[in-house]
This record gives structure tokens, sequence and C-alpha cells, in this order.
């Protein structure tokens, strides 16, 4: 992006180098005449302005006067480029921004070719003053979208929009992901999960299940966030038997039809059968990871 503008006053000058801090803070590559010296490369300069992808000219009042009266001038060269080219160029290539310009003034060569105008005109007794909604509009142009803001997104769009932060919003509410109940059936899809947990239970009687996929009917099953997990390889429910097979290492492998025994870190036992296990599929169709399981918190542990 190219920004063309005289050098009026300091502060006009400054106004404009603030200017291209504002689009380079937002990503877009500026270049503007002093970064080259007009005497040494001019040639290569012009090239490199003409072939930008658009050009910004900052029209006060100064820079029209020097457009139209002082033709060996920076401006007046410069002004001489875009006119060549100017209609070898689509439309959006070319912008005006009025600045101290109150009467929209604008170069002889444009009057034909219309370019689109941005005003950062300050208007003291409208207490208007240009600032970050003229940078939004600059950059709507720049990126080919809908100046008219009322109007740029359809209602159907924002229902959409609305429905997914509602959606994003709910997956990373814990409520989701949690059942108070001492024992149920579970349908969990670990991969939407914040951190792949699921709350089981409640209060001293509370498991936190961590899940993430292993084979194609395995998981694995992690103790970080209980204190400890085992595979139940008996039929026993007998506390003690069941606190023998939990494992001192840091997860488990859990196929369809295992039972897994998570300890909590207040020393209670919860049971989880492993029912089905789905991992995610992307061909031919995409296929979204889940485990179904059932558990029963034993209370009298």
């Amino acid at each position: 992006m190219f920004i063309s503008y005289a050098w009026t006053t300091p502060e006009h000058r400054e106004w404009v180098r603030l200017l291209a801090s504002c689009l380079k803070a937002v990503g877009y590559d500026v270049l503007i005449d002093v970064d080259v010296d007009y005497g040494n490369d001019l040639n290569g300069f012009m090239r490199t302005a003409i072939e930008c992808r658009h050009v910004l000219v900052v029209a006060d009042e100064n820079y029209v006067d020097r457009a139209e009266n002082m033709p060996e001038s920076g401006v007046g060269i410069e002004t001489r480029w875009f006119s060549d080219v100017y209609w070898q160029k689509p439309p959006t290539w070319l912008s005006i921004l009025y600045k101290d310009n109150p009467a929209f003034k604008r170069p002889s060569w444009m009057q034909d070719s219309n370019p689109k105008g941005h005003s950062f005109n300050v208007n003291h007794e409208a207490q208007d003053f240009p600032g970050s909604y003229q940078i939004e509009d600059l950059w709507r142009w720049i990126e080919g979208l809908s100046a008219n803001r009322d109007h740029m997104v359809s209602m159907a769009t924002l229902r959409q929009r609305v429905k997914r932060l509602e959606e994003i919003d709910q997956l990373r509410d814990p409520n989701t992901w949690s059942n108070p109940s001492l024992n149920a059936e579970v349908c969990f899809k670990y991969n939407r999960s914040p951190r792949n947990i699921f709350s089981l239970g409640y209060g001293q009687f509370g498991f936190d299940i961590d899940i993430s996929g292993c084979g194609a009917d395995s998981v694995y099953v992690y103790r970080d966030h209980v204190h400890a997990v085992g595979i139940n390889r008996t039929t026993t429910t007998e506390h003690q038997a069941l606190g023998e097979q939990l494992s001192p290492g840091r997860t488990v492998t859990a196929n369809v039809g295992d039972q897994v025994i998570l300890q909590n870190k207040q020393g209670a036992l919860c049971l989880v059968d492993i029912l089905e296990v789905q991992r995610e599929e992307t061909s031919p169709t995409w296929v979204e990871a889940f485990v179904r399981f059932s558990y029963r918190v034993l209370l009298d542990t």
C-alpha cells in the first residue's frame, strides 16, 4: 500500500506517519515517499508505487494545489504516474483521504474517474474528530467490503453468528460436561470438552474423568484430575480388591467392555463401564470422536 501526500507542515507529515502506523498495526505493508530519495531512484520508486495493490492519496488543499500548479514537485510527479495508469487498474486501486480539505477538492484528472473518497476532515463545531471509525471504513474499502455497515451483514448471517457464539459458550461451560447423579450413562464427545474432562457425581463423591482417544475401540483414561485409575480385571466390587488394581502410572488403556476404576482425592471409588468408542474419522465424511460409558459411584467407600 502506497500513501501519497504533500509535505504541507511538520504536523501534517506527522499525521500521515501516524496513519501509516495505524495501517501497519492492522497488518498492512505501507510505503510512503519519504522512504525513497526521489533523486536517487525515481524510476524504481515510480514502479514500486504504481505496482502497489492500493494507493491512498491524502488530499489536503496544499496537495491539490501542488498537483495542479507544480508539475515538477513530488506530488506533481506522483499525480502523473497515477493518472497514466489509473484506467488500467481495478476500481479499488486508488482512494482519496480528504484531510484539512472541507471543500473536498481533488486534482482535476480525478474529476472523471471519481475514485472512492474518505473524509478525515476535523469539524470542531460538530465535535467530529476522525479516528478508529474512519480507519475501519478505510479497511472495508481496502478489502472490498460494503461501506454501509447497516446492510453489510444479513439478518440470517447474524443469526448464524449468534448461534455459533452460543454453541461455543455452551461448550466452554463446565456444567455442559458434568452429571451430579451417582449413576448414569454418558455419551462424552471428549475433544469438545475443555481439557477432555467430564465431571461425575459431586462433592466428596465427585470424580473428573479425563479421556483421550487411543485405538478403534479404546481410550486412554488419565489420573491427572483424580488420585488414581485402574482396570477392574475381576467381577468383584469389593473395595480392597478394587484398590489393589489401581495403577501407579499416569494412564490406563480402556477397551470396549472394560470397567475402569476411579479413585478421587478423598479416597472414594467409582466404576466406569466402557460401552462404545468412536474415534474421529475424516473420510468419506467427518465423524466426531466420542466414548459412551456408564458409571456408578460407590457410596460406602
